[in-house]
């Protein structure tokens, strides 16, 4: 393979691009619409030039820097940068003492720090007592819970402002912005396909600076001819260290995979339902997106048959969310698994469907005034509470007491199967309903 040298400039030549590309202004700003779309509060704070202290939350290279760099180049104010990795004590409270200097001079400051879960107990309190009388506004970056990693009362005094992943979209975004700006390859006639930049977006996982320094690495590496450089499929299959499937994470064959990953593991076949899954994580699907699907199965195609499975498919979801790619595939092929041969019962889901039916198209019951709290003397003489059982005053732990409302009282809603442990159920339910019919005592 011909490595190519691009020469933009001694000192650009030495800049990586997800520093040249890095924007100054919200217009150029890729992702976070929630807090940055037209009208969000953040956004508003920034043109308006309002920012309080605040942290911003979220994983590498979704913007956390870029952002502190519009708000520097907006701001009226003093602007310090500073790294919670290579500053101390003695530097804060130098920064600090400059910080109160201006106030005094009626200048404010607005100190960045990233990386502020870096900080120490001890560091992170020095910043306390400054915040608390304005010399500063704190911005902090953290990829980590700042509940667990900031002091409760700095954090008290901060708005916490989460950042997502980036979207697919947004980052195929950004990299077609990359090949037109001419900080990036605007000025050179580079020949990638839409379907690589997708390939290099779904790599990224949702990381804008891993998808730049992606395209740069394809790029540089990409094959020289008279009519441009070209990024070949084995070029790009090397720089992003797995082959390219055909999935497009929005598109048909994504509804289509996981369509072929629920009916596998309903359909009790493990080995077809650990194929698909694994194609779609080897596609470039977020591996969380595919734990919410088997929380879900777990209660919609197994529920009462195993309870057990709900557990098992949440706790894949926590180690997808600690580990993340590549370590959590196996998590996921361990629930998978679990999920194809666990007792089957859907009984949960038409349970489900029913009774939301009947709240859709039933008018609006009102709660039996025995099932009501009176806890004032007027709700008491409303007769709220009144002819309410206590089911442990009883021996058998039941009443005959009506909960559900008169125009539904024949209604059932739950029909437990008799698969795996739902049996057990089945049996139990029809033990309490024939007692309460007065047929017989339950056991």
């Amino acid at each position: 393979m011909e490595q190519m040298t691009l020469s933009f400039g001694d000192e650009r030549q030495m800049t990586p691009l997800a520093s040249r590309l890095r924007p100054r202004d919200l217009v150029g700003f890729v992702g976070q619409k929630h807090l940055l779309g037209p009208g969000k509060m953040l956004r508003q704070l920034i043109e308006r030039d309002q920012v309080s202290s605040m942290i911003f939350w979220g994983p590498p290279g979704v913007g956390k820097t870029t952002l502190a760099s519009i708000i520097a180049n907006r701001t009226q104010s003093d602007f310090i940068n500073f790294s919670a990795v290579t500053s101390g004590i003695k530097e804060i409270r130098e920064v600090m003492s400059r910080a109160d200097k201006s106030r005094r001079m009626g200048i404010r400051t607005v100190l960045f720090v990233d990386e502020i879960h870096r900080f120490n107990k001890a560091q992170q309190d020095a910043f306390l007592p400054f915040v608390e009388r304005g010399s500063i506004v704190l911005i902090g970056a953290t990829t980590e819970n700042p509940s667990f990693e900031i002091n409760a009362a700095l954090l008290s005094r901060c708005k916490v402002f989460v950042l997502k992943a980036l979207e697919e979209e947004d980052l195929t975004e950004l990299l077609r912005h990359a090949l037109k700006n001419p900080d990036g390859y605007g000025n050179f006639n580079i020949r990638i396909t839409d379907r690589q930049l997708r390939a290099i977006a779904a790599f990224a996982n949702g990381d804008a600076r891993t998808a730049l320094n992606t395209l740069e690495m394809a790029i540089t590496n990409g094959e020289i001819s008279a009519e441009g450089i070209t990024v070949t499929q084995s070029c790009l299959e090397q720089c992003i260290s797995r082959k390219s499937l055909l999935y497009d994470k929005s598109g048909e064959e994504h509804y289509n995979l996981i369509s072929a990953l629920h009916k596998s593991m309903r359909n009790s076949d493990p080995d077809a339902a650990i194929y698909w899954m694994l194609r779609m994580l080897e596609g470039g699907e977020e591996p969380l997106y595919i734990a919410r699907r088997l929380v879900r199965f777990a209660s919609e195609d197994v529920g009462m048959a195993d309870s057990q499975a709900l557990q098992v498919a949440v706790a894949a979801y926590q180690a997808c969310h600690f580990l993340g790619m590549p370590e959590c595939d196996v998590h996921l092929v361990h629930a998978v698994t679990y999920l194809a041969m666990a007792p089957k019962s859907n009984a949960l889901y038409t349970a489900c469907t029913d009774c939301k039916k009947d709240i859709r198209e039933q008018q609006d019951e009102p709660v039996p005034l025995h099932l009501r709290n009176a806890p004032t003397k007027l709700m008491q003489q409303l007769h709220y509470g009144e002819g309410y059982q206590y089911a442990h005053d009883t021996d058998e732990k039941l009443t005959h007491m009506q909960c559900m409302p008169d125009g539904l009282a024949d209604r059932h809603y739950y029909h437990p199967t008799t698969q795996g442990m739902e049996s057990a159920v089945k049996k139990r339910l029809e033990e309490i309903q024939q007692w309460k019919s007065g047929s017989e005592q339950p056991k």
